[in-house]
C-alpha cells in the first residue's frame, strides 16, 4: 500500500531556477552555531545509484503562476492566463538595480537632513562606546588604506548603534610635520621660497591641511562613515595645541623631557631628525662595506710583554658598511667573552680567484710581501681567509678582556685611540668580531662611549656633508663622494684590507624615500627609560586584536631608546623654550610653559613665531627678555597625535578616558599605539587605550603592494565611482567597498583587485535580490497577520531556528570583531541556504496558497521575521543597502515605546527570542535529514528530465521507500500532514510523494528511474515517474481531481477553494 500526496505546485522563473541549480545544496547547519553540537554525530554518507542515463546540465524544475501571468503580459491570449488575478505576485518600489551612485547619495543626504548619527546617540540610553579615531596626515588623496581603516571603524560604530551604546566618533585629521610643510615648498618658484617667511610658510602649510581635510572629509561621508563631522579635531587647531604643550610640560616636570648631545636618525634629504616611525627599511640597498686595519701602538697592562712579538706589524682589523663614519672613530670594540687571535698574514692563496669576486677590493697593505698580523675573532678566521683570500696563520689567543685598554693610531687624524669592551652586539655572526666605534654616529656607540668617557665627533653637517671638522674630507657628501673618498685615503694610506658592495636593509626617510644617516646633534628627548616599566605593565592590560599585536609592541616599547622628539622644521607645534644668548642654558619651567600654553590656547602656535619675547615670557622674566632667544626646533609629530588623547578625549563633552578602542594598521605599533602610550603612560600612569585592533596593508589580488609603477593601484574613489572608462573600471558604489572591508581576515594583509570586486559585486547582487524577494512577497502583510510561533507549520519553525541562530552567530562575530565570519554566514546563509531552500520552496503557497490563507500567512510571518533580522544585523556592513530596504519596507515596525523606527538604525540589534531556540534535537536532526534527502531526490529528478520523462519537476511523481520503520513513519506523517505546508511533495516540489510499504521487483520495473542513498546508516530507494492526473492550469501541479469541478473544470482541488474565495475579475469572468 502507498501513501500518495496529491497537490497542485507552483513555478520558478528561467532566471531563478538557473541560479538555483547552478548552486550546490549545502549543510543548512554547518555554520558554527551553537546548535552545530547537536549534529556532531551526523555525518550522513551518501551514495546514490540510477536506472536512468547519466546526470545533463540542469534544467528549470518547474513552471508555473509567475510564467503563465508573464506570457499574458507580453500578449499571449487572454484566456491563457485567466487566472492570473489570482495570483500573488511580489510587489516592490526596492529595485534590483542598486544604482548606487545616485541612490547611496540619497540616502546619505536623507540620514543628514534628519540627523540619524545624532538622533540615535542621544536615545541611547546604554553606556558610551568611544573609538579614538587615529588622526590620518593630511597631504593628499585618500587610498585603500584609508577605506579599510575607516569603514571597519565605521562597521564597530554602527554595531555599538544597534546595541543602545551612545557611541561618540570624533573624526581627526594629523595636519602639522614636514610632508605638508615640503607640498607648500614644491607649489612654489625658488625666488619665492627666498622670500618665504617662517610665519608665511605656515600660513600656507595651514591652508594646504585645512584644504586636503576637507577633501579627505568628503571621501570619508562618501564611504558611508558616520561621525561628527561638524566638529572634528585637527592638530592644528589652537585647543589642540595647548593640550599638546601641556603635556609636554608635564612630562618636563617630571624630569621626562631633556636636551642632549646623542646620535639620532637624520635625514639629509629632509634636513631634520627622525623618529623610528619615520623611517622605512626597502629591499635592495646596497653599501659599500670595508675591512680596515688600525695599527696597534701599545698593549694593556694586563698582557705585559706577551705581544711585543708582533708589536710591530700587529693590527686591529674592523668591518664597516659606513666608511664615512672612520674620521669620527674613537675606539674599537671587543667582546670581553670571546676568544680572539693573532693571526700571521700570508700571501694570497692559490684558489683566491672565485667568480663573483669581481667587484671585491683587496687593499694595497695586503698585495706586498710585507709581513703583518692581524686581531680577528678566532671563530671567524676560517671564514676570513676565504673571503679575503689570504693565508692566516693562527700565532697566537686571547680573550677580548685582555685587549681592553692596547691603544692604537687612528688612520686618519693619527691621534692614539684605545680598545675599549662593547656590549652583547659584538658578535662572530658576520665581520672581524671587533667594532669599530663612533659615539657621534651610533647608539651602541654612543652608549659605549658614554661608559669610557670617549669623545662625541660628528663632523657632518645638516646637508649631509663633512663639515671643516673632517679635514680634506669637508664639503664632501657622506653618503656619496664623501664615502668612496675615504675609502680611497685608507687604500692610499695602507690601511685598507678589502672593501666590497654589501646588500642589507638601510634605514630611508620615509617621506623622500631618500637614505639617511645617524648623526649626533643637540636634541630635546623623552627619557623612555624613566617610564619603560609602566608602559610595559600597561601593554598586558590592553586587549589587542589580534593577540600576537602585543608581543610586537612589547618588543618595540622593551627595546626602544629615548625619544628623540624635537624636529628642525618650522611647520609643527614649538618646543617652549627659550636660550640663554650667552650660556646657551635652556629656560624652561612650570611657570614659562603656562604662560606659554595660554598664549597658544587663545591665538595658535603662530604666536611663537611672530609675537616678540617679552610678550612670550611670563611677568617675572620680561625683564630678562633681551638676554634671551626662542628656541626654532617644533615637536616630533609622533608627539602631536600621540597627545591626542589629551586633546580629544579630555576635554570633549560625552568622551571618556581611556578610550574602549584604538583601530589603525599594524605600522602603527610603533607609531600612534606607541607615541600615545608613552605620553599616557608619563602623565596619567595608564594606557590611554582599553583596547587595541590592528590591521594589516592593503595589496593588489597578486599580493603585491600597490604602486604607480606597477599600475596596480586600486583606488577606492574609483571603486565606488567608476572610471573614465565605465566598462572596465564600472562603479559599484560604497557598500560594495564595504562587503570587500567585511569579507577580509584584516588582522593580516589584504588583497583587493578588478576580480575580487566583481566577486563582491555578484555576492552583493544576490544579497540585494534576496532582500527584495523578502520585501516583494510581503506587499499586503502587517503585523496582525502574524501567525503565533506554536502553530506555525514545522518547516516555519525550523526556518526560524535557523535564523535565530544566525543572528546569534553574528551578533557573537560583532562583539570579537571578526567580519570576515559575518560575511561568510551571510553568504551561506542569506544567498544560498534560504535561496536554495525556504524560499524555493515557499514560493507555491506565496504565489497561489491563497491571498488570505493560513500558509501564506505563516510563511510571511517567517519572511517578516527574516527580513527584520538580515536588514539589521547588515547595517553596520552594508548600511546603504539595510536603509534602502528599511524606506521600502510595506508596513510599519513599531519599537517598545510605541514610536516608528523610521529608519534601520531606529530599530536596534533584533532581540534575542529563546522559544525560537527550542526545537529538540530530534526534530533539528530530523530537518537535516530531509535536506540530504531532498538533494539526493533532486539527482534523480535530473535523471528523469534528461530522460525526457519530466520536463518541470512538478510534472513527477516521487516514491521512496526505507527498511528503517522510525524514518518511514517520520516521512509517512509529513505524506498525510494536515498542514500543507509541510507535505513531503512540498518539499521536493513535485506533484506527489508516496511513501512504500515495500519493495516489490514489479514495482521497481515500472519506475523508469530509480537511485538510492544512505542516510545515517540507512538506505533511501528513491523512484521517479510521472505524475498522475492532469495539469492545473492555475497552479501547474498534477491532480486526479482536475476536471472534477464544473465551474472551474481545470483546476486542482486546492486551486478551486482559492479562486471561490478570491473571484475573478467580470472582464476574467467573462473571457472564462
Amino acid at each position: 500500500m502507498a501513501v500518495v500526496q496529491t497537490s497542485p505546485y507552483k513555478v520558478l522563473s528561467q532566471r531563478t531556477c538557473r541560479c538555483l541549480r547552478r548552486t550546490a545544496m549545502t549543510n543548512l547547519f554547518d555554520l558554527r552555531w551553537n546548535s552545530h553540537k547537536l549534529f556532531s554525530s551526523w555525518n550522513s554518507k551518501l551514495f546514490c545509484t540510477y536506472s536512468g542515463s547519466n546526470i545533463i546540465s540542469s534544467k528549470r524544475r518547474s513552471r508555473g503562476p509567475v510564467m503563465a501571468a508573464k506570457k499574458v503580459s507580453e500578449g499571449v491570449k487572454q484566456d491563457e492566463g485567466k487566472y492570473k488575478h489570482t495570483v500573488d505576485l511580489p510587489k516592490t518600489s526596492f529595485g534590483m538595480r542598486a544604482n548606487s551612485s545616485v541612490r547611496e547619495p540619497e540616502l546619505q543626504k536623507l540620514w543628514d537632513e534628519n540627523q540619524v548619527f545624532k538622533r540615535v546617540v542621544e536615545r541611547n540610553d546604554g553606556e558610551s562606546f568611544v573609538l579614538h579615531d587615529g588622526p590620518p596626515y593630511a597631504n593628499g588623496d585618500l587610498h585603500m588604506g584609508h577605506a579599510l581603516n575607516k569603514i571597519l571603524k565605521d562597521i564597530i560604530n554602527r554595531y555599538k548603534l544597534l546595541q543602545n551604546y551612545k557611541v561618540h566618533y570624533i573624526p581627526g585629521w594629523d595636519c602639522h610635520g614636514l610632508p605638508i610643510e615640503l607640498k607648500v615648498l614644491q607649489s612654489l618658484e625658488k625666488d619665492a621660497r627666498k622670500d618665504l617667511t617662517p610665519i608665511k610658510l605656515r600660513e600656507k602649510a595651514a591652508k594646504f591641511a585645512k584644504s586636503t581635510v576637507k577633501t579627505q572629509m568628503m571621501s570619508f561621508k562618501r564611504y558611508g562613515v558616520w561621525a561628527d563631522w561638524s566638529n572634528p579635531y585637527l592638530t592644528l587647531d589652537p585647543e589642540y595645541e595647548a593640550s599638546q604643550i601641556e603635556v609636554f610640560g608635564q612630562m618636563a616636570l617630571q624630569g621626562y623631557i631633556y636636551r642632549g648631545r646623542k646620535p639620532v636618525h637624520w635625514s639629509p634629504s629632509s634636513r631634520t631628525a627622525l623618529a623610528e616611525a619615520e623611517l622605512e627599511y626597502p629591499e635592495g640597498h646596497v653599501s659599500k662595506s670595508i675591512y680596515a686595519m688600525f695599527k696597534l701602538v701599545n698593549t694593556s697592562l694586563s698582557l705585559d710583554s706577551s705581544l711585543d712579538e708582533f708589536l710591530s706589524n700587529l693590527f686591529l682589523v674592523i668591518w664597516t658598511t659606513t666608511p664615512w663614519t672612520v674620521p669620527a672613530n674613537a675606539a674599537v670594540a671587543v667582546n670581553g667573552k670571546l676568544q680572539y687571535a693573532i693571526v700571521e698574514v700570508h700571501s694570497q692563496l692559490a684558489d683566491a680567484s672565485q667568480p663573483g669576486d669581481k667587484k671585491r677590493r683587496l687593499g694595497d697593505a695586503v698585495k706586498g710581501e710585507k709581513k703583518a698580523f692581524f686581531i680577528v675573532a678566532l671563530d671567524l678566521v676560517p671564514a676570513l681567509q676565504t673571503k679575503w683570500g689570504l693565508n692566516l696563520f693562527v700565532k697566537k689567543v686571547l680573550f677580548g678582556s685582555d685587549l681592553e685598554n692596547c691603544r692604537y693610531i687612528h688612520p686618519i687624524d693619527k691621534r692614539e685611540c684605545p680598545v675599549v669592551i662593547g656590549g652583547d652586539y659584538i658578535t662572530t655572526e658576520s665581520g672581524t668580531g671587533l667594532v669599530h666605534t663612533a659615539p657621534g654616529h651610533g647608539q651602541e656607540d654612543y652608549v659605549t662611549g658614554i661608559k669610557y668617557g670617549l669623545p662625541i665627533l660628528s663632523p657632518v653637517g645638516d646637508d649631509g656633508k663633512f663639515t671643516e671638522e673632517a679635514g680634506e674630507f669637508s664639503g664632501l657628501d657622506v653618503l656619496g663622494d664623501g664615502n668612496i673618498a675615504v675609502v680611497n685615503y685608507l687604500n692610499k694610506h695602507f690601511a685598507l684590507v678589502m672593501d666590497e658592495p654589501y646588500q642589507h636593509k638601510y634605514p630611508y626617510d620615509w617621506r623622500t624615500k631618500q637614505p639617511t644617516i645617524f648623526r649626533a646633534t643637540e636634541q630635546w628627548f623623552a627619557s623612555v627609560e624613566g617610564f619603560r616599566k609602566a608602559a610595559m605593565e600597561a601593554i598586558a592590560h590592553v586587549k589587542w586584536v589580534p593577540p600576537q599585536a602585543e608581543n610586537r609592541i612589547s618588543s618595540m616599547t622593551s627595546g626602544r631608546s629615548d625619544w628623540c622628539i624635537s624636529r628642525q622644521r618650522t611647520w609643527g607645534v614649538p618646543i617652549p623654550v627659550f636660550y640663554h644668548k650667552d650660556t646657551k642654558e635652556p629656560l624652561m619651567n612650570e611657570e614659562t610653559i603656562s604662560h606659554i600654553k595660554s598664549i597658544i590656547a587663545k591665538k595658535g602656535s603662530d604666536a611663537w613665531w611672530y609675537m616678540k619675547i617679552e610678550d612670550l615670557l611670563p611677568e617675572r622674566y620680561r625683564g630678562e627678555a633681551s638676554s634671551y632667544e626662542k628656541g626654532t626646533d617644533t615637536m616630533d609629530v609622533w608627539f602631536d597625535s600621540g597627545s591626542s588623547w589629551a586633546a580629544v578625549l579630555g576635554k570633549r563633552h560625552g568622551l571618556h578616558f581611556p578610550a574602549d578602542l584604538y583601530l589603525e594598521g599594524t605600522d602603527q605599533h610603533r607609531g600612534w599605539f606607541q607615541s600615545s602610550l608613552l605620553t599616557s603612560i608619563a602623565t596619567k600612569g595608564r594606557a590611554p587605550y582599553i583596547g587595541v585592533i590592528t590591521h594589516g596593508f592593503v595589496l593588489d589580488e597578486r599580493g603585491l603592494k600597490m604602486s604607480k609603477s606597477l599600475g596596480n593601484v586600486v583606488n577606492p574613489y574609483t571603486v565606488i565611482e567608476g572610471g573614465k572608462n565605465q566598462k572596465e573600471a564600472p562603479g559599484y558604489g560604497a557598500d560594495v567597498l564595504r562587503l570587500w572591508v567585511s569579507s577580509v581576515d584584516y588582522s593580516g594583509d589584504v588583497m583587493i583587485g578588478p576580480q575580487v570586486l566583481r566577486q563582491m559585486s555578484d555576492i552583493y547582487r544576490k544579497l540585494r535580490g534576496t532582500l527584495r524577494y523578502l520585501l516583494g512577497n510581503l506587499h499586503d502583510w502587517r503585523g496582525d497577520d502574524s501567525i503565533p510561533y506554536n502553530d506555525l507549520p514545522r518547516i516555519d519553525q525550523h526556518a526560524l531556528f535557523q535564523l535565530e541562530n544566525v543572528v546569534k552567530n553574528i551578533k557573537e562575530s560583532y562583539e570579537n570583531y571578526q567580519f570576515f565570519k559575518i560575511f561568510q554566514i551571510i553568504q551561506r546563509f542569506v544567498i544560498v541556504d534560504l535561496s536554495n531552500f525556504y524560499f524555493d520552496v515557499a514560493k507555491d503557497r506565496l504565489y497561489v496558497g491563497g491571498t488570505g490563507s493560513f500558509t501564506r500567512r505563516s510563511c510571511q510571518t517567517v519572511l517578516a521575521a527574516h527580513l527584520l533580522s538580515i536588514a539589521r544585523v547588515i547595517a553596520p556592513i552594508l548600511p546603504h543597502l539595510a536603509e534602502d530596504v528599511w524606506q521600502n519596507l510595506p508596513f510599519q515596525y513599531t519599537l517598545e515605546d510605541g514610536s516608528t523606527a523610521r529608519f534601520v538604525f531606529d530599530a536596534r540589534w533584533p532581540p534575542s527570542n529563546e522559544e525560537l531556540l527550542s526545537l529538540s534535537p530530534d526534530e533539528i536532526n530530523f530537518w537535516g535529514i530531509i535536506l540530504e534527502l531532498r538533494t539526493e531526490v533532486n539527482k534523480v529528478l535530473e535523471i528523469a528530465r534528461g530522460g525526457k520523462l519530466i520536463g518541470s519537476s512538478l510534472d513527477a511523481k516521487v516514491s521512496l521507500y526505507t527498511s528503517d520503520k522510525n524514518l518511514a513513519s517520520q516521512l509517512y506523517n509529513m505524506c498525510i500532514a494536515t498542514n500543507d505546508a509541510d507535505s513531503l511533495h512540498r518539499i521536493f516540489i513535485t506533484s506527489q510523494a508516496e511513501i512504500l510499504n515495500s519493495l516489490e521487483d514489479e514495482l521497481v520495473a515500472s519506475v523508469p528511474y530509480t537511485g538510492e542513498c544512505e542516510l545515517q546508516g540507512n538506505k533511501v530507494w528513491i523512484g521517479v515517474s510521472r505524475a498522475d492526473g492532469s495539469k492545473c492550469e492555475r497552479c501547474w501541479n498534477y491532480s486526479p481531481l482536475v476536471g472534477s469541478f464544473s465551474d472551474h473544470p481545470t483546476l486542482c482541488q486546492r486551486c478551486h477553494g482559492v479562486v471561490g474565495v478570491q473571484p475573478l475579475p467580470a472582464a476574467a469572468a467573462v473571457a472564462g
